[in-house]
């Protein structure tokens, strides 16, 4: 009986494991800047 239990225990930790392990890391690029329109560009004296 314990046996049993260990074995279900242990299936049920690897699949876990797997299933983090599977899991794509996230996109953490930054997403691209708006343009700016040429009021602000005048206002700031920027060139963006």
């Amino acid at each position: 009986m314990i046996k049993n239990l260990t074995r279900i225990v242990a299936v049920g930790l690897a699949l876990s494991v797997a299933a983090c392990a599977a899991t794509a890391t996230p996109d953490l690029t930054p997403p691209p800047r708006k343009a700016t329109d040429a009021k602000t560009q005048l206002e700031s004296g920027k060139k963006f």
